[in-house]
């Protein structure tokens, strides 16, 4: 178990659901639609939604354990401590997760900056990108380490400014688009006929990476107040949220640009399809909404995960030196050494690359988190009905997604079967080590 810490309780709900949906919304769901158009076309607001779905049946199993256990360790220390035996497992989990947030957390940085000098002279200066890469982590990882109350409240205002701006171009492109809501219908009754139910499937299951970020929630506990209350409320509201304003978005993107531009444009299609459907001040606003996007998720990711790190670290399961905390109780070695191995990714590159990797990380790790739920369905007060639905729903997430990597990306599964090796390999020598000590 992890020491005893004096809790600073100053987050309440408002500010955790900002964490959660900070860590949810970052560049994901633009990626995401130009995939989806490809596919499934109109039918996508539907996918998204059965993504959401599935990320509610995922959550279920965090919020049990959460509210038992209530450590900031979350995925990590719920294996350590439902099963104390297994020092392995809990630390081949704990280092996967890591690595999916420190790989996501440079993809949201690098995206961050391809908005940001996207409508300059330097847009294609990939030195400049990543100068800028590095400066926002920075900027952020200074925040963190200054104060997490000052931190909530920046998060506060990134994100639900972001969610109102979305919503506001959302409907300003359903309402200038090409695409009238008579014809949209039809469009999308047209594609239920011809598209297959596996691909729909597919597309939930891949929209489920954009819902990852609610887990991060847990990681604030010893700084919420009211954990039984506050924990479920923040889970489950931020993925209702976020499936609304993803539906939104789906819908006026597709009202507005035309599926070919979406399948070629990707992230970029929105800002393009509102510079076409309301002007120039549409793109800003895009390209303004898309930089609040990519910033709280960055320091949502940065908050939560840096303390899942300094948990393993506790337990001699990753270097020690990450488990320092500094008098505000903020782990600040594993903040910077987040912050550092981000910067080391956008550094040699291949972001998309590795982003799969942390997609199917999140899928698969949320099914064990169903599994261990199950297994202590008694103490966590769980339904055994809907702990069943959880695992049955994910395992299928995760099957359908694999298939698509190895069907359409072999190389890229290759790529990350080499990282779980590797990751394998330290998890392995530092509970080796681990046990030699105790």
């Amino acid at each position: 178990m992890s020491p005893i810490r004096k809790r600073n309780k100053s987050l309440g709900v408002v500010e955790l659901i900002a964490i959660a949906v900070g860590g949810m919304v970052g560049g994901g769901i633009f990626s995401i639609l130009g995939i989806s158009a490809s596919m499934i076309g109109f039918l996508t607001p539907i996918a998204i939604i059965i993504g959401g779905l599935i990320a509610m049946l995922a959550a279920y199993a965090y919020v049990k354990l959460g509210v038992y256990y209530k450590d900031e360790g979350a995925t990590y220390s719920f294996i350590k401590r439902t099963f104390p035996n297994k020092h392995i497992a809990a630390a081949t989990i704990g280092w996967y997760v890591i690595f999916g947030y420190i790989s996501t957390l440079a993809l949201y940085s690098y995206t961050f900056a391809s908005y940001a000098i996207s409508s300059t002279g330097y847009a294609d200066d990939i030195w400049i990108r990543k100068a800028v890469s590095w400066a926002v982590i920075a900027f952020f990882t200074i925040i963190n380490l200054w104060s997490v109350k000052g931190m909530g409240r920046i998060e506060d205002l990134m994100v639900y400014t972001k969610l109102f701006i979305l919503f506001i171009i959302s409907i300003l492109l359903m309402q200038h688009g090409q695409t009238t809501f008579g014809q949209f219908m039809e469009k999308m009754i047209q594609d239920a006929e011809h598209a297959k139910l596996l691909h729909i499937l597919i597309v939930a299951s891949i929209t489920f990476v954009a819902y990852e970020g609610f887990q991060l929630v847990i990681n604030a506990v010893n700084e919420m107040t009211n954990p039984d209350k506050n924990i479920p409320r923040a889970i489950y509201g931020a993925i209702s949220l976020v499936i609304t304003i993803y539906v939104v978005i789906a819908m006026g993107a597709l009202f507005a640009i035309p599926v070919q531009d979406l399948i070629k444009g990707k992230e970029y299609a929105l800002a393009a399809g509102a510079s076409e459907a309301i002007g120039n001040m549409g793109k800003l606003l895009v390209i303004f909404s898309a930089l609040l996007a990519t910033s709280s998720a960055i320091s949502g990711t940065v908050f939560g995960s840096s303390r899942q790190m300094a948990v393993i670290a506790e337990d001699h399961l990753m270097p020690k030196f990450l488990a320092k905390r500094n008098r505000q109780n903020i782990p600040a070695n594993a903040l910077i050494s987040m912050a550092v191995l981000a910067s080391l990714l956008i550094l040699v590159g291949g972001l998309r690359l590795i982003l799969e990797f942390g997609s199917i990380t999140f899928l698969v790790v949320s099914l064990l988190m169903s599994i261990t739920n199950y297994t202590i369905r008694d103490k966590t007060q769980s339904s055994g009905f809907i702990s069943i639905l959880s695992i049955s729903g994910l395992s299928l997430g995760a099957i359908l997604i694999l298939y698509y990597e190895l069907t359409t990306k072999l190389d890229q599964m290759l790529f990350i079967l080499v990282i779980y090796i590797l990751l394998t390999i330290g998890a392995y020598w530092f509970s080796q080590k681990k046990k030699k000590m105790f």
